[in-house]
């Protein structure tokens, strides 16, 4: 990964620090996409320490906000020419409904809605670069999900936090599948993983006892870094794309992420939200 670029959202803490902390070890410049800056900085000193590299980067991003995102992707063209990986690692668990600063609700806005419009930001400089590599964090629970077309939002039906989360990684998985057909020819791939059940910050709304009872059971972030990194960086993953991962192995998506109806019906319903 020498002299390679990448980014990855949500790199402050968690599976998304070490992430960014394994590209560093392996010579990547890093960029540090976060939406707290403060937590950023240390978490960037903490990787230059731990991998002695220096040319790690703090850039305010909040994939709740359009305008934030569209800073981001002028502040980040600015100071680089290139980018070779884009980790899509970002993403919340709301225990009770919400809006972005946009007014989208705020588990589809952020994991699927924010995270759709910086992929489209970076593109050109993705394709520029390539070959290159767009990682999109998904999760094991995009089985269960369910896409409610006349209601993606909770605007009507009784706000579930589990199905809002299952819907938003459901998203995930089909926005990458039609990401993946848009960008056959050009040298991007985009993949989706499953990090694994892990020890992070994810539910940092819900009460604290439980979110401690909980994470007993759970991975350490480095082990749930794993799978992003594998994907990332794996020599024999060169034009992979359009794949769901677990445990670093690809395995078959659930039947709904496979339709390519819905795919399309969920990228035009996207790009609306996203103007």
């Amino acid at each position: 990964m020498n002299g390679k670029v990448c980014i990855v959202t949500g790199g402050n803490t968690g599976i998304g620090k070490e992430t960014a902390r394994g590209l560093a070890q392996r010579g990547a410049k890093v960029v540090l996409a976060c939406r707290d800056t403060g937590r950023g900085e240390a978490a960037r000193d903490d990787i230059a320490r731990s991998t002695g590299r220096k040319d790690v980067e703090v850039i305010a991003l909040d994939l709740g906000s359009k305008a934030s995102i569209r800073a981001f992707g002028e502040r980040f063209r600015a100071a680089h020419d290139r980018l070779d990986v884009l980790v899509n690692n970002a993403g919340v668990w709301r225990n009770s409904r919400g809006t972005t600063e946009d007014g989208i609700e705020a588990t589809f806005g952020v994991n699927h809605v924010g995270t759709w419009l910086l992929t489209q930001d970076l593109l050109p400089l993705l394709k520029k670069s390539a070959p290159s590599r767009v990682v999109v964090l998904s999760s094991k629970l995009h089985y269960r999900g369910r896409m409610d077309w006349e209601d993606l939002q909770f605007e009507r039906r009784k706000y579930g936090t589990t199905a809002a989360y299952a819907q938003s990684k459901l998203a995930n998985v089909l926005f990458t599948k039609a990401l993946a057909r848009r960008l056959e020819g050009t040298g991007v791939t985009v993949n989706a993983v499953h990090p694994g059940v892990v020890r992070t910050e994810l539910m940092r709304d819900y009460p604290k006892l439980l979110v401690k009872l909980f994470t007993l059971f759970l991975l350490t972030p480095e082990r749930g870094a794993e799978c992003s990194l594998h994907v990332a960086t794996a020599p024999e993953l060169a034009g992979v794309t359009g794949e769901y991962f677990e445990k670093s192995r690809i395995k078959p998506a659930a039947a709904e992420a496979l339709d390519e109806a819905a795919q399309e019906r969920l990228w035009a319903l996207t790009e609306a939200l996203a103007a």
